[in-house]
């Protein structure tokens, strides 16, 4: 019997690429979604199919699945800035229009929703578990709608039987990575970089070979529709550790500290005067920065250990410097070094 066709959305960005290569060494043939005129050079080498599809428009994401026994949605708006309905309309209700499609045509087996534990209220964590629901009031566009895609994938559980598991994963780094760790990279070359408070607070660290890993595990496990996944690294490391780490591999000296009351005073009426400029991109600080930067942020994965037998093997040491060898083009491959496949 051949192995069914995985799906990958967003199949040229971090997440997708690394989980293509891992479902293809694992024997899966491998759709990857990408927009018609996508850079696509990520996955060159890598034996997978492109099929066309564009989030942005729903009517040629029904074509994308027809052949898709397993959907690995990993596409998304990415981002801490801007109107939620930006976010929305890629996040929430693309996704919707894949789902009816997915429905209509009857072969899926199994979807792995992509989410974030962005979704759970913005305060201190130590040790949440998923029976925490999700915050339905986010700070910003991007946790705001990855909260509410949840509500819509548990509704069509519900209501079609949908064969979906939710994967939440924590801040995800590694080769392939372009968003977060490249500006802390950026800040650090410039000298501009300043660790918030005492920088003891814990950070929520992924590695997305290990994500890789829950990912395939949560396609091949039965018995767990609906169910809700936290998954991040064995060990979370500090914010001092994460930003000292990423400062000695480029060379740079540590940065200062500043106080975090100065910080949260002043982020309102930075955020303020950026909208009322219109302003499109992010502003120096802003909240969403504020808790990836500050807060506590220890989800636990027990759940993910008993039930699909999620053992993380790669370390933030390890997958930190592959990471940002991959950025700084010390090496082009996404290929997994850290640990074995």
């Amino acid at each position: 019997m051949s192995a069914p066709n995985v799906l990958v959305t967003g199949a040229t960005g971090l997440i997708g690429q690394n989980f293509a290569r891992r479902a293809v060494a694992a024997g899966y043939p491998v759709l990857a979604m990408v927009r018609r005129n996508s850079d696509r050079t990520a996955l060159a080498g890598v034996p997978v199919r492109f099929v066309e599809g564009d989030l942005g428009n729903p009517e040629t994401l029904p074509a994308v699945l027809t052949e898709a026994d397993i959907v690995v949605h990993a596409a998304a708006h990415l981002g801490d800035w801007g109107p939620p309905e930006k976010y929305r309309a890629i996040n929430v209700v693309a996704l919707e229009h894949m789902l009816n499609a997915a429905v209509r045509i009857g072969r899926l087996r199994r979807w792995i929703q992509l989410s974030s534990q962005g979704v759970y209220p913005a305060r201190h964590h130590y040790g949440t578990d998923e029976i925490v629901p999700p915050e339905m009031n986010n700070i910003d566009g991007y946790t705001q709608t990855k909260a509410e895609a949840e509500v819509v994938v548990q509704r069509f559980v519900r209501e079609y039987q949908l064969p979906a598991v939710i994967i939440r994963p924590g801040f995800t780094y590694g080769p392939g990575e372009r968003n977060a760790l490249k500006r802390v990279v950026e800040k650090l070359a410039a000298g501009k970089m300043k660790i918030i408070g005492r920088g003891d607070k814990l950070l929520n660290n992924t590695s997305v070979h290990n994500l890789c890993d829950a990912i395939l595990l949560a396609i091949e496990k039965p018995g767990i529709e609906g169910e809700v996944f936290n998954i991040r690294d064995d060990r979370l490391v500090t914010r001092e550790e994460f930003v000292y780490t990423i400062a000695d591999y480029l060379g740079k000296p540590h940065p200062r500290h500043v106080p975090e009351r100065l910080v949260k005073a002043l982020v309102g009426p930075i955020e303020a005067f950026a909208r009322l400029r219109g302003s499109e991109t992010a502003p120096i600080i802003t909240r969403g920065q504020i808790k990836f930067l500050t807060q506590n942020l220890d989800y636990s994965i027990a759940k993910a250990k008993r039930v699909l037998g999620y053992q993380p093997s790669v370390d933030f040491q390890q997958g930190i410097v592959e990471a940002l060898d991959y950025l700084t083009g010390k090496k082009t491959s996404c290929a997994r070094t850290a640990a074995s496949a």
